[in-house]
């Protein structure tokens, strides 16, 4: 019995040496958790404190203070849970029901849309003072950026069926599309559109829209460039008017900072406001390259520019339009700097538009001349005149979308 009784209290003291080993550990655990939750709640207490402290009087404000320093101190050398609760109610007591201290987040949800205005609002002051982006509309300005234009083809590819054709849209710009009609009937063109960059035709009372680059030239309606038409005008029920892939303009960002720190130069890419511009529409932007500094007479010899008399070789950026280069193997060459040929869009009250060798425009002093890279097919300083320098808005610096094309802009 006696060995008996010996060896059983030699397991209940094992046993109980067990249970406070865990008890400690539990207890450990504990503690560190309450540390962390110690520790947020004073930096949170802080938050209030420093932003809210013209609403509070001296006397809560020090008793704030007081608690957030006595709660991060008890967050890093307290050694019982009651040392740690006691800071906790302190603080929660400096904070809580009959102060001036407003909550700042009464939940998660408030704070995370408060970390998402802050997000935005310095997205745009970044957009409004440093990089703003820029769609290409237009092919003025081609081959160095390209604007909105299509590929007439019915032959696509497994990359331009769903669900790969997103990918080769968020990579390339590219999207494949079939104008297809449900109900066939006389193909009508109508003489105004509702969407920019297209004409809309008609068949059966519904309209459908195909991109006006691959239906118009020169000008001039092409109604023979659609797929399916008949003859007699009629396309047949399930007929597509139009197949081909669709190609996103260049996305650029334009620095609006440069311009601060120097002067515009020939050859930069330049962005501009067309507010006051007589013959523009106001409130939009326009992208050409500057092609004349202020006092300078200019001049179009083609294929080259001359400026004050002399053709312009300065920067290579210019001399490669008027030497039609290529600036890669597959794009087309510069068809160099072009005179216009036809007066329909010249205001009667314009500069000299420049329609002869012999024409020329003197800049005042705070004027500058654009001209579209692609001179054949940009509507340009040779139309409305020069650029107030007032209107000017920075350097176009590079692409950032379609990925593939992505690259510094000279």
């Amino acid at each position: 019995m006696i060995q008996e009784s010996a060896a059983y209290g030699k397991l209940a003291a094992a046993a109980g040496k067990g249970y406070t080993w865990r008890m400690d550990l539990k207890n450990y655990f504990a503690k560190k958790s309450l540390r962390k939750r110690l520790a947020a709640a004073a930096s949170h207490a802080e938050t209030i404190r420093r932003m809210e402290r013209h609403l509070a009087s001296p006397e809560e404000d020090a008793r704030l203070r007081d608690a957030v320093v006595g709660a991060r101190k008890a967050a890093k050398s307290a050694r019982t849970m009651d040392e740690l609760n006691a800071a906790m109610n302190a603080l929660d007591a400096a904070i809580g029901e009959g102060s001036s201290w407003r909550p700042l987040h009464p939940h998660a949800l408030a704070e995370n849309f408060e970390v998402l205005v802050v997000a935005i609002a310095v997205a745009m002051a970044f957009r409004c003072y440093f990089l703003q982006p820029f769609k290409i509309p237009t092919g003025s300005m081609q081959p160095t950026l390209y604007g909105i234009h299509t590929v007439t083809h019915s032959n696509p590819t497994q990359w331009d069926k769903m669900p790969l054709k997103v990918l080769k849209w968020c990579a390339t710009g590219e999207w494949y599309t079939e104008v297809r009609v449900g109900q066939g009937g006389t193909v009508s063109p109508l003489p105004t559109t509702v969407k920019p960059g297209y004409v809309t035709f008609r068949v059966a009372g519904v309209n459908y829209h195909v991109p006006a680059e691959a239906v118009v030239e020169k000008g001039m309606l092409n109604v023979a460039a659609l797929r399916d038409l008949r003859p007699n005008g009629t396309i047949p029920s399930g007929g597509v008017l139009w197949s081909g892939t669709v190609k996103a303009g260049d996305h650029v960002f334009v620095n609006r900072v440069a311009w601060n720190f120097r002067y515009p130069r020939r050859g930069d890419v330049m962005v501009f406001s067309t507010t006051g511009i007589e013959g523009l529409p106001d409130g939009t932007h326009y992208i050409k390259r500057m092609s004349g500094l202020p006092g300078e007479k200019v001049q179009i010899n083609p294929p080259n520019l001359l400026i004050n008399g002399e053709a312009v070789m300065e920067p290579y950026t210019m001399a490669r339009i008027a030497n039609m280069e290529r600036i890669t193997p597959d794009a087309p060459p510069y068809a160099g700097y072009t005179l216009i040929t036809t007066n329909n869009y010249v205001r009667a009250e314009a500069p000299v538009p420049l329609c002869s060798k012999r024409d020329k425009v003197t800049l005042g002093p705070n004027e500058y001349y654009a001209l579209g890279d692609n001179t054949t097919n940009s509507r340009d300083s040779r139309y409305w005149g020069p650029v107030p320098d007032r209107n000017l808005l920075g350097p176009a610096a590079f692409i950032y979308w379609p990925f593939t094309r992505f690259r510094l802009i000279d």
